[in-house]
């Protein structure tokens, strides 16, 4: 028989019956006296759900680190979609839904966008356009997404096709395009969200996150804007807005804007400087050729959030591996929780700030 115990609120003595069991509850309970030999106990999940402490995590949307705004994380993977950012594609649709961007250079000076959605539909995304040499690198990241384009040159549509996602080439699989009045081709190929993921309801595994995100903001310098000069047709400027607490973005001066009048803006801006090349193949009926972007290896990075610009350099060992932000120092770098663009700029680029 165990020894008799004294409860700190005064109930009667009771007698302990099932050794081990309630010899775990008593030291759990604070304050109990305990006469003999004490063996350690373990908490079980049952005690752990009762405890006035227990609490559950809020969920998170997987590319944002935020909470979903209908509440639950979709059962759905990652959406990845081919927006052109040519001056006559402008201004687009959907961008302000996306849970991040990716802007990549592409021939001729011009960039061209990767959507990535996952916890927010769009009615309405695009214009849609092909696949580029860089989109292999960035679908790469996300673990199997649906990846939707028109098209492209054939040595990039057999690199999408074995790269890691579900390739939804809307040049074969059109029934979900909508053009809307006032558009004309290239410039007419939209789609919504909804539609498209009608189109794969299979598929329900949810993106593991690109970014860690803390709500602590790390060291840097304050800044009110930075000046990232792609080209002439894609001059941009994030500046910072003190009321929004978001970096707006600008084309040559002028506020960009969705077609729905919403104006583009992200709580983070990472700036990653990569190498890029001249490929061997033409892209286009002007003689562009293909402008290959290397993903991997380490390069120079700004990340702006926060007002502030933080210093350091990014890594990936490899197609398969994750892309790390690290200050510095080496440390992990963390975003605020909430939409990111990521910025991939040519190392040849000069980035400025004031």
């Amino acid at each position: 028989m165990l020894p008799r115990m004294r409860a700190w609120w005064r109930r009667p003595i009771v007698l302990v019956v099932l050794g081990v069991l309630i010899l775990a509850a008593a030291i759990a309970v604070v304050g109990v006296g305990l006469s003999g030999t004490k063996t350690p106990a373990r908490a079980s999940s049952s005690q752990a759900l009762r405890s006035p402490h227990a609490t559950l995590a809020a969920p998170a949307c997987p590319l944002t680190g935020a909470p979903p705004p209908a509440g639950a994380v979709p059962a759905r993977p990652a959406m990845a979609i081919k927006v052109d950012n040519y001056p006559t594609a402008r201004p687009q649709s959907g961008l302000e839904k996306a849970d991040i961007v990716f802007e990549e250079p592409v021939e001729g000076g011009v960039t061209r966008y990767v959507a990535v959605f996952q916890c927010q539909d769009a009615r309405l995304v695009g214009p849609i356009r092909s696949a580029r040499y860089p989109d292999v690198g960035i679908i790469d990241l996300l673990n199997h997404p649906i990846f939707i384009h028109v098209g492209g040159i054939d040595p990039i549509q057999q690199m999408i096709r074995n790269a890691n996602d579900d390739d939804y080439d809307l040049y074969y699989q059109g029934s979900i395009i909508q053009h809307p009045p006032g558009r004309v081709a290239p410039f007419d190929t939209y789609i919504s969200t909804s539609a498209a993921w009608a189109a794969n309801r299979s598929d329900t595994s949810v993106p593991s996150p690109l970014f860690s995100y803390s709500a602590a903001v790390p060291a840097g310098t304050t800044v009110t804007s930075v000046h990232v000069p792609f080209s002439g047709t894609s001059d941009e400027t994030w500046s910072w807005s003190p009321t929004a607490q978001a970096w707006m973005l600008s084309y040559s001066g002028v506020a960009a804007i969705t077609n729905s009048g919403v104006p583009i803006s992200a709580t983070n801006v990472v700036i990653e400087h990569v190498v890029t090349t001249t490929g061997p193949w033409l892209e286009n009926n002007v003689g562009g050729y293909e402008v290959e972007v290397t993903p991997t290896g380490t390069g120079q990075l700004q990340v702006l959030r926060d007002g502030k610009m933080i210093s350091g350099t990014w890594q990936r060992s490899g197609l398969s591996a994750p892309l790390q932000l690290l200050t510095a120092a080496g440390s992990p770098l963390d975003l605020q929780p909430g939409n990111t663009w990521v910025e991939m700029v040519p190392d040849s680029i000069s980035v400025g700030s004031s």
